[in-house]
């Protein structure tokens, strides 16, 4: 692994009186693409959401060698941190360009905006034929995409990405995992988390197995995908 850009160590999610989260630890290296997978309800996206501050958490969270202790959402992300998160979240009565135009909110360099912006069309070419639409009137996958689009416009150093397949036709969900990867081989860190734990050990480096709220099996996807455990419990052998 090459150093870390994120250290996460014993993180705690709790609502009320439900543990989420169990004290887990877990890294993610510069330019890694690392998934966090296991069945619903493992904790998964809690994670994910105290990473980014939206819900109450305990531990300590390193990103590029500083502590985000109990920073604001909107701090997190001007550090570098962007989600994309479960359901999308677009701004539905929004168009596709001014839900662009959010995602670059932090940002002052118009040049480099318009730039990411093309990159933005270049990656997913329906956003550009339909930059005038409702963000609400998008199919399923191109509000996935819209969602994804959204987060790069921040020109984020962590990408968080929870279940981008989630509802999708197999045809969309293999367009949407051929940008992820296209994403990653630009540098992008990314953290990735998913149920269809084939597809997301396919596309990642490594991987953390989440089950009740604790990691319970790490390591190479190589690896985990011939663990006769991982086999039996995620990949249906």
């Amino acid at each position: 692994m090459t150093a870390p850009l994120l250290s996460v160590h014993d993180l705690k999610v709790a609502y009320g009186g439900i543990h989420a989260v169990r004290g887990i630890d877990f890294e993610v290296g510069r330019g890694e693409l690392v998934c966090l997978i296991g069945a619903n309800g493992a904790g998964k996206s809690s994670t994910l959401k105290g990473l980014m501050g939206l819900v109450a958490h305990e531990g300590i969270i390193e990103f590029d060698g500083e502590r985000l202790h109990h920073q604001a959402t909107h701090a997190i992300v001007a550090r570098g941190l962007a989600l994309v998160p479960e359901g999308r979240g677009i701004f539905g009565r929004l168009t596709v360009a001014e839900n662009l135009d959010m995602g670059a909110y932090t940002r002052r360099d118009r040049a480099g905006i318009r730039a990411d912006l093309g990159r933005a069309f270049e990656l997913f070419p329906r956003l550009a034929e339909r930059r005038v639409q409702l963000a609400g009137t998008l199919s399923g996958g191109e509000q996935q995409m819209l969602a994804i689009a959204r987060a790069l416009m921040g020109r984020p150093r962590l990408l968080l990405l929870d279940e981008p397949s989630m509802g999708l036709a197999p045809l969309m969900v293999r367009k949407i995992y051929e940008t992820i990867a296209d994403i990653a081989s630009e540098g992008v860190t990314l953290l990735l988390v998913e149920q269809n734990a084939r597809l997301a050990l396919k596309v990642s480096q490594r991987a953390y197995v989440m089950e009740s709220g604790a990691v319970t099996l790490s390591g190479a996807c190589a690896e985990l995908a011939n663990d006769p455990q991982v086999r039996a419990a995620y990949l249906g052998e």
